[in-house]
């Protein structure tokens, strides 16, 4: 399976696993219009689009548009990349009926289909196009050991790493993980360690 460096921006959640049958990749769900008030996946997506830069795959229809011109709106343009998918006829088999549009959405679409919308929407294949985007790979069970969760001083903890990371101190304990093994080197996770107040 070929491997995105970028990170994949996609609507939901069937639409994230349609995307991970076809790449193996960093792929985030907005869930609909709520990335127009979650901050916090916001400034995860800031992050990544700093770190490895964005690929925003929406539906065809105007509410993936919508999405797609917010995210636009909130993310340097450098940063992002488009990808579409065909504007294809006809209904998802979980779904009852069709769209108001009368469209598949990403998750309709076959892997073939969502590999070459990724490729030309100037996706880079690790594979192909360069090396790998190294991940520190770090489990729940690794963020316990370090004392990122599960402790009393893990909240406090998690804020100097957070702040460290220039991203809102608010982030949940599972958002941080995701975020520290998409976008943090091994490298940079030394010195991130330093400047925490207490050992990590």
């Amino acid at each position: 399976m070929k491997r995105v460096r970028q990170a994949i921006v996609v609507e939901g959640k069937h639409d994230v696993i349609r995307v991970q049958s076809a790449v193996e990749a960093v792929v985030v769900p907005t869930d609909g219009f709520r990335i127009f008030k979650d901050k916090e996946k916001m400034a995860m997506l800031r992050r990544l689009a700093q770190v490895r830069g964005l690929i925003v795959l929406t539906d065809s229809d105007s509410a993936g548009g919508v999405i797609r011109n917010h995210l636009l709106s909130c993310i340097p343009a450098e940063q992002l990349r488009q990808a579409y998918i065909p504007p294809v006829k006809g209904k998802e088999k979980r779904k009852p009926a069709p769209s108001k549009e009368g469209l598949l959405g990403v998750e309709g679409m076959d892997a073939a289909t969502v590999v070459e919308a990724l490729r030309r929407g100037g996706a880079v294949f690790e594979d192909e196009d360069g090396p790998a985007f190294p991940s520190l790979g770090f489990t729940k069970a690794d963020w316990m050991a370090l004392g990122l969760s599960g402790t009393a001083e893990s909240k406090g903890r998690r804020e100097r790493l957070a702040q460290a990371l220039g991203v809102p101190t608010y982030l949940s304990a599972n958002r941080l993980l995701e975020l520290v093994n998409a976008t943090v080197t091994a490298e940079e996770w030394e010195r991130l360690r330093s400047v925490c107040d207490e050992p990590i």
